[in-house]
């Protein structure tokens, strides 16, 4: 079997700091491409059930639309993915301030979050893997956010075609932190996503407000269009006439991910027509945010001249849940001076080793 590998090549450069694309190949068909300039996952190339290969992710052509104003195209999300309520939070007596720049909110860190940095690069290789470990000093202050913030993000891409993404991070002040990766899937390469199939590991989500901060409580999702339980073609939960996808334009919102007892549990599973390709999220967050790219308006285009359209796409984004720095009763993202936070999202492609059908879920050992 042929050994994976890792290197680079220069992508350009943002005031005057050199940006690399990071390609690792696993050696076995599935190609990860990796931007130095926001951690971003550029492409992700696999193969079909004929082997015919292309990428699942959209993404952009070239530094400069990355540089430019876009909706997170494959970008790390940080410090805080998702919002907070006003762009603010109150942490040990003291009320932090974060740039409201979405409707009155704090979203994905504020307009100059971690997917407008350039990260640091480090090569790693084992016998059936290839890594590239991000790494990200964020100074005490920044974007409203207490305490220097010292983060890793590590791409690996093993021989089985799965891809994991580890987050660590650690700080010298009490500070929140919540990161994610904002991938949009497409794994068919269709005018839009509409025929592919969605299945979501929970049985509660969070309804929101028409500026997307959660309204209160949990919700069980049994009986509503949030009822994900079994693969269902998204077209059908897309066409529902409910005030909650009325609020948003479609899905953007958390699901609260179903408790196994294990560490590593899958959130969700993606399916293309025909199940050609298959998608699995596996994760150790307590949450999943699906966005169905309600937003995006074909103003953006891939390398191709393909422009990116509204549901021409879905995020499957990993992460605590928005808005938890004002909500004491949901699991915590308060991070210590001494501790380490650390959270494994991994994306495994099942159609690569084993057949299509959906079976029972095993929990990860």
């Amino acid at each position: 079997m042929p050994r994976p590998t890792v290197h680079h090549t220069p992508f350009g450069s943002v005031r005057g700091t050199q940006a690399d694309l990071w390609t690792l190949d696993s050696g076995t068909g599935v190609l990860a491409e990796v931007l130095t300039y926001g951690a971003t996952l550029h492409r992700l190339t696999v193969p079909d059930t004929n082997g015919a290969a292309a990428s699942v992710v959209r993404s952009l052509p070239t530094l400069g639309h990355y540089t430019a104003e876009h909706p997170y195209f494959g970008s790390v999300i940080g410090r805080y993915a998702n919002r907070i309520a006003h762009g603010r939070f109150t942490l040990n007596g003291t009320e932090h301030h974060i740039p409201a720049n979405d409707h009155g909110h704090a979203l994905h860190g504020g307009p100059d979050g971690f997917h407008a940095r350039v990260w640091d690069a480090t090569p790693e290789r084992t016998d059936d893997s290839v890594s590239v470990r991000l790494s990200l000093h964020s100074p005490h202050g920044d974007m409203g956010f207490p305490g220097a913030l010292d983060t890793t993000v590590t791409y690996t891409l093993d021989t089985t075609g799965t891809l994991a993404l580890d987050y660590t991070s650690v700080t010298d002040r009490p500070t929140v932190v919540n990161l994610t990766n904002h991938a949009y899937f497409d794994l068919a390469g269709d005018a839009d996503i509409l025929g592919h199939r969605l299945q979501v590991d929970a049985d509660s989500y969070l309804p929101v407000d028409g500026e997307g901060i959660p309204l209160g409580p949990q919700t069980e999702v049994h009986d509503t269009p949030f009822d994900l339980t079994q693969s269902t073609p998204l077209r059908d939960r897309l066409a529902v006439d409910d005030a909650q996808l009325r609020e948003v334009g479609g899905l953007d919102h958390c699901w609260i991910v179903r408790d196994t007892g294990a560490a590593l549990r899958r959130a969700a599973r993606l399916t293309a027509p025909h199940a050609a390709r298959v998608l699995e999220v596996w994760t150790t967050e307590p949450g999943i945010q699906v966005y169905t790219a309600n937003q995006l308006d074909g103003s953006h285009t891939d390398g191709d001249g393909r422009p990116h359209h509204r549901h021409g796409s879905v995020c499957l984004e990993t992460q605590h849940l928005p808005d938890s720095p004002n909500r004491p009763d949901w699991p915590s993202t308060v991070l210590r001076p001494g501790e380490t936070r650390h959270s494994r999202t991994e994306l495994r492609f099942p159609h690569l080793t084993a057949p299509t059908a959906p079976g029972p879920v095993v929990a990860a050992p």
